[in-house]
């Protein structure tokens, strides 16, 4: 029996007007403005306002995926919250209070989490949900992401995550839709990573407290940077490229056929090093240095930037790709088009 075929309907994304600039985060930093350019990759980032909390954002992006698609929010029979445990309130279902917000009545909603990787896993459980449960017609992914906020520029060790920014995004999934067809997905998690950045305050092994936050306890923190760094130089690239040609192969292409690439915001080189290997030009990829890395929503800020720009064009085969602090890396392939 043949599986449905399941396509991407629209997306939305939501950007903050507020911005962070390549000399804001040179001052904060003491770093010269052509490293924040030329080797972070940081011209600007977006960075929250005061009423940019994390689901809001969600919501705005989600109603902009449906208004885009004229799609009745009756319609979802699922949303899959995809954005970060930083949000509103610290023990909280945003999924929920999603469904409420856009007014999907007849969906029942979850949160998922796997850190700047979870737009890519939540694809591939999408998909496997829409196959196996014939009621599961329509899904929403969506998600907001400001982790921006637990970054201290004063701390050298988490230099790497100075892109940090902020905004939203949503994709609808249809069954049945013979365009834009959400094809396979590859997925890598390495625990001996799970404990290498982390906020050290705030859980259960070191509560928040005033002495905790006098140290900087409650911002992202690297407990191990030299360890880490030999031990992702051995595995990052490698399992990077590997989940790319393995989500092209699922899906019965190689990287010879790959017509973009749907990137992460991540330091120029490791950029560059990348497209060198798949054998990709300049152009069948955006790097976001004027947005910064919005987490999980890359993934799909990078489709709606390549679309805008013509760089996706009907019968493209496109390969969206994520790595995620824990470490986690995943990618999935999409037809575009009819």
């Amino acid at each position: 029996m043949s599986q449905p075929s399941i396509g991407i309907v629209s997306t939305g994304v939501y950007l903050p007007n507020h911005v962070m600039t390549s000399a804001d985060i040179a001052k904060a930093s003491s770093l010269p403005v052509d490293v924040v350019e030329n080797k972070l990759g940081i011209k600007q980032k977006r960075i929250p306002g005061i009423t940019d909390h994390t689901c809001q954002m969600v919501i705005y992006a989600a109603k902009w995926a449906l208004k885009k698609a004229n799609i009745d929010p009756k319609e979802i029979d699922l949303i899959i919250y995809i954005g970060e445990e930083h949000k509103e309130y610290p023990l909280w279902t945003a999924g929920i209070k999603l469904q409420q917000e856009i007014g999907a009545i007849n969906a029942w909603a979850f949160d998922a989490a796997l850190r700047c990787g979870t737009t890519v896993m939540a694809l591939k459980v999408a998909k496997d949900m829409m196959t196996a449960d014939g009621n599961i017609n329509t899904v929403l992914l969506a998600g907001g992401y400001r982790n921006c906020d637990y970054i201290d520029y004063e701390n050298p060790r988490t230099r790497f995550m100075y892109n940090l920014a902020a905004g939203g995004g949503a994709i609808i999934l249809k069954k049945g839709l013979q365009k834009n067809l959400l094809l396979e997905s590859h997925l890598i998690t390495d625990g001996s990573f799970s404990e290498d950045v982390v906020v050290i305050a705030g859980g259960t092994k070191h509560p928040i407290s005033a002495d905790a936050i006098a140290k900087k306890l409650n911002y992202l923190d690297v407990t191990d940077p030299e360890s880490m760094k030999v031990r992702l130089e051995q595995k990052s690239m490698k399992n990077f490229l590997h989940v790319i040609r393995k989500s092209l192969e699922k899906s019965g292409y190689t990287e010879v056929d790959l017509d973009y690439l749907g990137i992460l915001h991540m330091k120029k080189s490791a950029h560059d090093y990348v497209l060198k290997e798949l054998g990709l030009r300049e152009e069948q990829a955006i790097y976001l240095s004027d947005y910064g890395h919005i987490g999980q929503i890359d993934q799909i800020l990078s489709l709606e930037l390549g679309l805008k720009e013509g760089k996706i064009n009907e019968g493209d085969v496109v390969t969206l790709v994520s790595a995620g602090i824990g470490y986690a890396w995943g990618a999935t392939t999409i037809r575009w088009g009819g």
